[in-house]
């Protein structure tokens, strides 16, 4: 028997249990396993594993009555089946049209879409744009779609969080949610996330009214950082200053002059963005702290006086 056969029909046993099932039981139940022991159990391990790979929820569970305590395993099918997402033709056509112009990754899971009904393409249509996957991206976008809190390790602390949304924003995937332990809405960049995200189970918060609204996953550039965030304040003259208000956000404005200058106090994470942003107001603007922001973009001004750095 081909090993394809054997993990189609050790799914369609797990998928159609009432009851979690030993390794024993699926022992007898699916045909192909080894009679050795070990042999099974390395092939079961395989199996499972690559099962997970492509997606399957494979659940651990404790054998009912069982002593002492055996694992089982079962599929959970209201996690396996796609469920009907309830689209309009418009909304179906504009799911197609996405799916037929951008690639994520390799493709995988491409086919799925074709599921949901609607005109299926004839031709080959040419990619518009080709999107970087991330392992922890499938995980993550089931948990925000079911809300379900995860669990991961970012900057080497590990952090619970209750997903809001993911977003692809300048090269790379993000993901914004309330950090539970520092009760706080924070972004996060999915390829700095460390290891597997864990996955809890699903309807366990609600998704703020705020948080629906589908605009931009982070504010500015200089939020997209990795480094440390540090509240930096910029003094702009009067001359800016309605393009400042613009700009920004009315809680970011922390102090208005009588002159017409005004102080805006924002959250740096990315130090070069940030410079960007203070030049682009040429010499109407002034980094008023931390003092490291302002001494960095000085030494950078002096560096590419003396010729030992080109300006971007």
């Amino acid at each position: 028997m081909q090993k394809l056969e054997r993990l189609l029909n050790l799914t369609a046993v797990l998928l159609h249990t009432a009851r979690p099932l030993p390794a024993g039981e699926l022992r007898q139940k699916v045909p192909g396993y080894p009679e050795s022991d070990v042999a099974f159990r390395r092939s079961f391990e395989r199996d499972k594993d690559d099962l997970r790979e492509m997606g399957v929820p494979i659940e651990v569970e404790t054998v009912p009555g069982a002593d002492p305590p055996v694992d089982g395993y079962r599929i959970p099918r209201d996690r396996y089946y796609l469920p009907d997402p309830g689209l309009e033709p418009d909304e179906l056509a504009a799911l197609q049209l996405a799916a037929a112009a951008i690639r994520i990754g390799d493709g995988t899971g491409r086919e799925a879409l074709w599921s949901l009904g609607g005109d299926r393409p004839t031709t080959t249509s040419a990619i518009s744009a080709a999107l970087p996957s991330d392992p922890n991206l499938g995980p993550l976008f089931e948990a925000v779609s079911t809300r379900s809190p995860v669990r991961f390790t970012y900057r080497e602390q590990d952090r619970s969080i209750h997903p809001y949304r993911l977003g692809f924003q300048l090269g790379r995937w993000y993901l914004r949610g309330h950090d539970l332990d520092r009760d706080d809405v924070r972004v996060f960049r999915l390829d700095r996330i460390d290891g597997e995200v864990e996955v809890d189970a699903p309807g366990r918060f609600e998704i703020p009214d705020g948080e629906r609204d589908g605009g931009e996953l982070v504010a500015d550039r200089w939020e997209l950082g990795s480094e440390p965030p540090r509240v930096a304040r910029l003094l702009v003259d009067a001359d800016q200053a309605p393009i400042a208000l613009a700009q920004f956000d009315p809680e970011d404005i922390v102090a208005e002059h009588p002159d017409g200058s005004i102080e805006v106090a924002i959250t740096v994470t990315d130090p070069q963005a940030f410079r960007s942003l203070a030049l682009s107001y040429l010499d109407h603007a002034e980094i008023l702290e931390p003092a490291e922001l302002r001494a960095e973009l000085i030494s950078w001004l002096e560096r590419i006086a003396v010729g030992e750095e080109t300006a971007p």
